[in-house]
């Protein structure tokens, strides 16, 4: 069975603080099983948690460069109101306006405490049932190829393919979007926020790996060592990661 997209990993320098500005922001709470900063729905944590791609803040020595990232979260609202007193919460906790050459655009560009970028999205009534993180988007060159990666890769359904803009949302309808958004650049720096995936109860890591791979899935040493999670790239050298049950 494909895969299903449990976290958004961000690396972080102070990863307790950037859990708690991320756990603020959502309206979630702000676990810390070990050395990571797990932020999730309230009421105690759920790994996986059923509904939701969670958010996972993890410890590194190194500050994000000036680079964009290529993947960040678009946050929803319902109302200007509410995207308004968003946006001043948000910076009220430390967020920072953001210029990433949007111009004059109805959602607003922001980046947390360590610069990581994201946006606050004018009202949409696609996002109406997504919980507080819309998308997940990714930047690409090609749409096309990241659909038929990641309609593979992952349990979840293909709603939208052109040659700008892929959209992927859980079988199920809930939770966030996964965007895939036709962008120029390329990758400059290792990536600061990425996507883990986690194999279904009674899947065969090893197996799903292997599948990646023929996919054009690709390995990835970042140092880590002997870890029970494996790190890859996808075709356009996004990272992510497979999480080994537990």
């Amino acid at each position: 069975m494909p895969l299903r997209p449990v976290m958004v990993n961000i690396k972080a320098l102070d990863a307790p603080a950037v859990g708690g500005f991320w756990a603020e922001a959502l309206g979630w709470s702000a676990y810390h099983p070990g050395v990571t900063t797990y932020v999730g729905p309230g009421g105690g944590p759920v790994w996986p948690d059923p509904v939701f791609v969670c958010v996972d803040v993890v410890p590194v020595p190194e500050p994000k460069t000036t680079a964009k990232n290529r993947v960040h979260l678009d946050l929803a609202t319902t109302s200007a109101s509410h995207q308004a007193e968003l946006v001043a919460r948000l910076e009220a906790l430390g967020a920072t306006p953001a210029d990433v050459g949007q111009g004059t655009v109805p959602w607003t560009v922001l980046a947390d405490p360590e610069g990581n970028e994201f946006c606050v999205l004018e009202p949409r009534d696609i996002y109406r049932d997504t919980g507080p993180i819309a998308a997940v988007v990714v930047d690409c060159a090609d749409p096309r190829a990241m659909a038929r990666f990641w309609g593979e890769a992952i349990d979840w359904t293909l709603h939208e393919v052109t040659d700008d803009r892929a959209v992927l949302r859980n079988a199920k309808g809930v939770g966030p979007y996964l965007e895939f958004l036709r962008t120029p650049g390329t990758k400059t720096a290792p990536d600061r926020v990425h996507l883990d995936l986690l194999p279904y109860p009674g899947d065969d890591k090893a197996a799903e790996v292997a599948r990646l791979r023929t996919l054009g899935a690709t390995d990835l040493d970042v140092g880590q060592g002997d870890v029970p999670w494996t790190c890859l790239t996808d075709p356009e050298d996004h990272e992510f990661c497979v999480l080994a049950p537990s």
